[in-house]
């Protein structure tokens, strides 16, 4: 699809004229991510749905560069792979990459956008506080080498982080295992940049959060979709790792109405 850009795709085995996915992964993960539960559950239902690892990310190339990577970067990567298909995506964002999918949309039209547990600029401060205060000798860790994986990847608090009690611990281990290295750059620019909001607006969103999420609080969420006049869901139960844990079916179930309700299937000619 793109020479240097991983990409993972299911296609709908139904003659569906819905519009495509494509789905974008947050910090330190891949197009793995998504293709572990949601690319075939959302193909089963009708959609061709796709999967791109940002660069320096998965088996995309730029990995030598990724201490330099911005999220417009990032963004022209999701334009790439979004140019690539046969026609405009709906665009799926977790965490980072629902900043970055929203830096995509102020130059890009797409039918529709789904960002999940989004960051809330310097509403990032305060559970980087609490990082800090709970594992102070890793914290500092990361700020001396700008490798956030040496936290979030450690299997004994991936699970504090980003998974519910119910998800087993040979996942929990393997997840974290495949945890891999984030641009420092990118990262900052979660707590001081803010996405302009006056080009966005028109695209239909829906914003969902997760109850659990150690990093963004469900009044963050509902402050993103006010922003858009977007449509919120908050589910209790849920993680901030959402579509890999234990109860990333209500997740992905919840994405699946809305899409259904906001693009109808017509008939096929």
């Amino acid at each position: 699809m793109t020479a240097d850009i991983e990409v993972i795709a299911r296609e709908s085995a139904e003659d569906s004229n819905r519009p495509p996915l494509l789905f974008v992964h947050g910090a330190g993960h891949g197009a793995w991510c998504w293709d572990e539960h949601f690319l075939d559950f959302f193909a089963r239902h009708g959609f061709d749905s796709y999967a791109l690892s940002l660069r320096g990310h998965g088996a995309s190339g730029g990995r030598e560069r990724l201490r330099w990577t911005s999220i417009a970067d990032y963004a022209s990567d999701v334009a790439r792979v979004a140019s690539s298909l046969p026609r405009e995506p709906v665009v799926i964002g977790h965490s980072m990459g629902s900043r970055v999918v929203q830096t995509y949309l102020e130059a890009h039209e797409a039918p529709a956008a789904v960002l999940l547990a989004p960051p809330a600029g310097s509403g990032l401060l305060r559970p980087a506080a609490r990082m800090l205060l709970d594992h102070p000798w890793r914290s500092l860790q990361v700020i001396a080498t700008g490798r956030a994986s040496r936290l979030i990847g450690a299997p004994e608090l991936a699970r504090e982080f980003f998974f519910s009690p119910e998800l087993p611990d040979e996942r929990v281990r393997e997840y974290a295992a495949r945890q891999g290295p984030e641009s420092a750059p990118a990262l900052l620019q979660l707590v001081y940049t803010r996405p302009d909001r006056a080009r966005i607006r028109g695209v239909p969103m829906l914003v969902l959060g997760g109850g659990r999420d150690y990093f963004i609080r469900p009044s963050a969420v509902r402050r993103i979709a006010e922003g858009y006049g977007a449509e919120c869901r908050i589910l209790e139960g849920v993680p901030h790792g959402m579509m890999l844990d234990a109860g990333w079916a209500e997740v992905a179930g919840a994405i699946l109405e809305w899409l259904e309700r906001m693009l109808p299937e017509s008939p096929s000619p």
